[in-house]
């Protein structure tokens, strides 16, 4: 089968690409600017055999540990939310990282604190890349810039939840989530009739049973688990890394920046370099493991980095830890569900930077 080519919201692109995907379970609560997940797959599974479970729980920590157990059984199974509601599901996600099990969680980010506003922001960053929950653990995530790297980064997450026994978080925005464009749908694929060795599926003969938890009172075995997963996540550190560069080669003064952020730098660099302004776009795709390397190999070359971000500033401390004082690094961003502007970052590099 061919790829299939739709006009499609961001949201929606996920859900149809987590069927497309052969997932097995799609656990969730409604929440703005993220609900039409849930809908398109309530929609989708009666008006066609998709095989998969969907189920809206009574709560977002209800929907977790509903992923945690269909995880156990080494099912393909996701959830998706939207701020506060991640906030409300972090024991669920700390207790899946603990019980190394891989599984698909959507945050589709809206500004804060509290219940904050329903329109697009980065201010989760924090919580996605520094863990969120208790705990000495980290999820891959993986940041969107377009509709179609929606679609895309389904499959993706988890081929690389089963490969590292690890949740995955795709951090996207309400802008992103909103959004409509064209995007090329990967062929169905079958639904795996296999289960992993460690899957919670009966106990036959020719073994011992799985057992699966996050629990051991031994604070010995306990530090050996955890040295375990420091492991793990130096691996994906080493293997797993991956961004986008846009003139950089030449760059004098380079943004960093990601999501709906990224597509805003990019018209920037354009606008900047047609002033005689030799501007250059790094564009992380995934927030953990972060392109350290290679954002501290560019700070060898360029004069500035500013990273831009939808949020008071936090990616930019990972930023700063990987230029480790080569060249100043600064931030600009707006917040509260406020989108920036090309010019607004040209405006700012130009009177807070270079002519400050």
């Amino acid at each position: 089968m061919e790829k299939e080519l739709r006009l499609m919201k961001g949201n929606e692109a996920i859900a149809e690409a987590a069927i497309r995907a052969g997932a097995d379970g799609y656990f969730g609560y409604p929440i703005t600017p993220q609900s039409e997940i849930l809908e398109y797959l309530m929609e989708a599974n009666p008006s066609r055999t998709t095989g998969m479970v969907v189920l809206q729980a009574e709560s977002e920590i209800a929907a977790i540990n509903m992923v945690y157990g269909g995880a156990a059984c080494g099912k393909k199974v996701m959830t998706s939310s939207s701020s506060p509601g991640i906030s409300l599901k972090q024991e669920g996600i700390t207790y899946i990282a603990g019980a190394e099990l891989p599984c698909l969680i959507v945050n589709v980010v809206r500004g804060g604190p509290g219940l904050g506003t329903i329109q697009p922001a980065q201010s989760d960053y924090f919580q996605a890349t520094k863990g969120g929950g208790h705990g000495d653990y980290h999820l891959i995530v993986l940041a969107p810039a377009s509709v179609q790297e929606m679609a895309d980064f389904v499959d993706l997450s988890f081929e690389l939840a089963f490969k590292y026994r690890n949740p995955v978080m795709i951090l996207s925005d309400g802008a992103i989530g909103q959004m409509m464009e064209k995007v090329w749908l990967a062929p169905q694929k079958e639904r795996s009739k296999t289960y992993p060795e460690w899957a919670t599926t009966g106990k036959p003969p020719e073994r011992e049973r799985n057992i699966i938890t996050s629990l051991d009172l031994d604070p010995y075995a306990q530090e050996q688990f955890n040295k375990k997963l420091v492991a793990k996540y130096n691996e994906i550190r080493e293997k797993e890394v991956r961004y986008e560069e846009f003139q950089c080669d030449d760059a004098e003064y380079l943004f960093v920046a990601y999501g709906t952020s990224a597509r805003v730098c990019q018209k920037s660099v354009q606008l900047a370099r047609a002033q005689g302004i030799k501007a250059g776009l790094l564009r992380p795709i995934t927030l953990f493991p972060y392109p350290s390397v290679r954002i501290g190999s560019l700070a060898e070359k360029v004069r500035i980095i500013l990273s831009v971000e939808m949020s008071a500033g936090q990616m930019v401390e990972d930023v700063m830890l990987s230029v480790n004082g080569k060249v100043p690094v600064f931030h600009f961003g707006r917040m509260g569900g406020i989108v920036t502007t090309p010019d607004e970052v040209v405006d700012y590099l130009k009177s807070k930077i270079i002519g400050g």
